[in-house]
């Protein structure tokens, strides 16, 4: 155990920042409620954007950058919008040492900013769809923060599309609300529930909002990705129309989806252990380190050249591998270990003379801490074998963590006790009433986390006894 983490089991949120602050991900920045992303931290974030991308890009999507500053009276043309985001704006009053004449938003989102440019681009059908991707940074006042999580500035990619009809639109967020499961369970090995989200949660100025829900190593839920049907709530606000088909002047359909660096804090909470980071290989910056071990320098020569032909013979056989060799000579063998396990990298290669006279090594992974011998001739195939086993290993366990984590209820009693007690998700009928909604969350710090689209079968609101169509999930959530 490392005597720079906390244990989760003495104190779970401590043991979080440890982490963090072992990993050198990230650090406290000036501003209150902002922070510092590392270059580790950064190199993970690189890794997810890259495998994002590639997969918006793969759908028809393309990236634009629109502007971080929105005049107010943007935000302000959805009702409902300018209502859910006022409290979370940061205003800007003065530029160039002048009062401005209208005060501008630094964006919390871009759905406004979009729509207004979407009015100016699309004038007929067969100027749809729009299917536009930017990734940036934004900006919202959080007065509780925790790094990753919740900051007040944040990085993320936010998609906005324009649709002929309601049914493209509704098709085009849960293609990208599965494109989040995909990347979550295949990349992150982090296991999702997919659902629409209550009324009370949904976001603001959307007709529908779709979620991924994962827990944590504490029980608690994350929301890990959304995925919103704007309708034609935006459009009418905005004024995108088109000429369609048959010469009738129409609005369009929107949609707007978004993940976040939270998806880090995610990786964390998910996978890490109390000797710190844990890295699926798919996403690993590093997915393997190789460690020299000399005393002199005569074995230094020796030990580094022999890194250096693992490192090549990996390199030819395996694709897109990312490897490091550790070259120093200021740190001690164990020291050098103890840093990449906190780093989190999948695999690490420790070589040293009689491993260079044997033309082996020993090959160790971070997630079990198991180390065996392994002969050159096989160590590619060794390799292979270990992170395809790491990555499926990671998503097995946090799947059965869930499993045996996760209660169905009947009655608002049990569900009390179980949430106080031992927490994790809670399947229960409930009548589909903002008032039981509210009172659920006020006496247990509950919510609902969305609406399966698995869906269960019909039965009584464990609060009134009313029809309930099917259970939802509910989890105390970050």
């Amino acid at each position: 155990m490392a005597k720079n983490i906390t244990p989760r089991k003495e104190n779970y949120s401590q043991w979080y920042l440890d982490v963090i602050a072992a990993g050198q991900l990230a650090d406290y920045a000036p501003v209150k409620g902002c922070m510092v992303i590392r270059p580790t931290g950064y190199a993970i974030w690189e890794a997810m954007q890259a495998r994002l991308d590639r997969m918006f890009k793969e759908t028809g999507h393309v990236n634009a950058s629109f502007p971080l500053l929105i005049p107010k009276h943007f935000m302000e043309r959805e009702a409902e919008h300018v209502e859910g985001f006022s409290p979370e704006c940061a205003v800007v009053t003065h530029g160039g040492g002048k009062k401005l004449d209208e005060p501008l938003i630094i964006r919390p989102t871009s759905e406004t900013v979009v729509g207004h440019m979407y009015s100016q681009w699309i004038h007929s059908y067969r100027d749809l769809p729009v299917l536009i991707n930017q990734w940036c940074n934004v900006l919202r006042w959080e007065m509780r923060t925790r790094l990753f999580l919740r900051t007040s500035e944040f990085l993320w990619q936010e998609g906005h599309t324009a649709h002929e009809t309601a049914e493209e639109a509704q098709e085009e967020t849960l293609r990208m609300l599965e494109i989040y499961r995909v990347f979550q369970e295949e990349y992150l090995a982090i296991p999702v529930v997919k659902g629409l989200k209550s009324e009370a949660e949904k976001f603001p100025g959307a007709l529908a909002t779709y979620s991924i829900e994962a827990m944590m190593q504490d029980g608690k839920a994350l929301q890990s990705g959304t995925s919103h049907n704007l309708g034609q709530n935006f459009a009418k606000a905005f004024d995108i129309d088109y000429l369609d088909r048959n010469n009738n002047q129409k609005y369009v359909w929107t949609t707007s989806w978004g993940v976040s660096t939270r998806m880090i804090g995610g990786l964390i909470m998910t996978h890490s252990d109390d000797d710190g980071l844990i890295i699926p290989p798919k996403i690993a910056p590093i997915q393997v380190v190789i460690v020299p071990i000399f005393n002199n320098d005569q074995e230094r020569g020796e030990t580094l050249e022999f890194a250096d032909s693992i490192a090549k013979l990996l390199y030819e056989k395996i694709d897109e591998l990312q490897i490091k060799i550790d070259r120093r000579n200021n740190l001690r063998p164990a020291d050098k270990f103890f840093h990449w396990i906190q780093q989190g990298v999948p695999v690490r290669i420790e070589v040293g003379p009689r491993d260079v006279k044997k033309q082996s090594a020993m090959v160790a992974r971070r997630d079990i801490r198991e180390k065996n011998e392994v002969s050159l001739e096989n160590i590619t195939q060794r390799v292979v074998e270990l992170l395809d086993n790491i990555q499926d290993s990671l998503f097995q366990r946090a799947l059965d963590y869930r499993k045996s984590n996760t209660r169905t209820v009947a009655g608002f009693g049990e569900f009390k006790e179980i949430i106080n007690n031992e927490g994790g998700f809670i399947y229960a009928h409930w009548d589909g009433s903002k008032e039981v909604e509210t009172k659920i969350k006020q006496d247990t710090k509950a919510t609902i986390r969305c609406i399966p689209l698995e869906k269960s079968g019909a039965g009584k609101c464990m609060v009134t006894g009313a029809p309930s169509a099917q259970e939802v999930l509910f989890a105390i959530a970050y």
